[in-house]
């Protein structure tokens, strides 16, 4: 993707498609299943790929099903639908057939949830999603990427393609502030330190990313100087080098979308 097209704002699920649209047109072993949840990058790989493009309507169980069975073949598979149905309407399904299965079996399947937290503003609780960090961190062989904006969002097909096993890709629904250059960007240690402060250190993930560095802006206008850093990998950053960061602050605040109490955040925590 240029950097003009990364200096427009956009949704992160048009950049992500963008790019998986590209990589579709190189690599003729890459399918995409869709549970009736459209975008106008799908109308391109629905017209230039359209033999590996399969909606299987609004049925999100049916579409695990046919995504396992694409990658059992050897196919590379994203899965599309709304980040609440691709996450708990089929949990059962995820859980059997990619992530226990994937235990025995090569696999690269790679779903993509868009309108994670609250993104999906006047849609409702039925759109709304706060619990699929606990749901898919609780699931074994499950990798979970939870990119701040578009570049990032950009950058994950080629993170998924050339590993194998499932992914989750949890994308907020709005256009939101461009955060990253691509060029400056790198998935080595699965997150990126923006400032180092002097007492307490925020971790952020996804949308509330923004939050942590607007936080931080007034309070360096009092004076205060506090660190940022953003988690965009989840469940496959460099522990190590995380906790030789945070060995210097007195204290670390978790900012994540969820439920109060409910959470990823303490597991890792504790760990440190």
């Amino acid at each position: 993707m240029s950097d003009k097209q990364l200096s427009q704002p956009k949704a992160m699920r048009d950049s992500l498609l963008e790019s998986i649209y590209k990589a579709m047109l190189q690599d003729s072993d890459i399918f995409f299943v869709t549970a009736d949840f459209g975008s106008p990058v799908l109308d391109k790989i629905r017209r230039d790929a359209g033999e590996r493009f399969i909606n299987v309507g609004i049925a999100e169980q049916n579409l695990i099903n046919v995504s396992a069975g694409l990658a059992l073949e050897g196919f590379k598979v994203f899965a599309y639908a709304i980040a609440p149905f691709i996450t708990m309407r089929c949990f059962e399904q995820i859980r059997v057939n990619l992530a226990l299965l994937s235990e025995v079996r090569p696999m690269n399947v790679n779903l993509i949830g868009v309108g994670a937290g609250y993104s999906y503003v006047v849609s409702g609780p039925t759109h709304q999603c706060y619990e699929d960090l606990t749901l898919m961190r609780a699931l074994p062989n499950m990798k979970i990427y939870s990119p701040s904006d578009q570049v990032i969002a950009a950058a994950l097909p080629k993170q998924c393609l050339s590993n194998r096993g499932i992914k989750y890709l949890r994308l907020d629904a709005q256009v939101l502030p461009i955060i990253y250059q691509e060029k400056t960007l790198s998935f080595g240690d699965g997150f990126y330190e923006h400032c180092h402060g002097e007492d307490i250190c925020l971790i952020a993930t996804g949308y509330t990313l923004h939050t942590a560095l607007k936080v931080k802006e007034e309070l360096a206008a009092l004076g205060i100087l506090i660190g940022v850093i953003d988690l965009f990998d989840i469940t496959g950053f460099n522990l190590n080098r995380l906790g030789q960061i945070l060995a210097s602050y007195k204290g670390v605040v978790t900012i994540e979308e969820g439920f109060s109490g409910k959470g990823v955040w303490m597991q890792w925590c504790l760990i440190l």
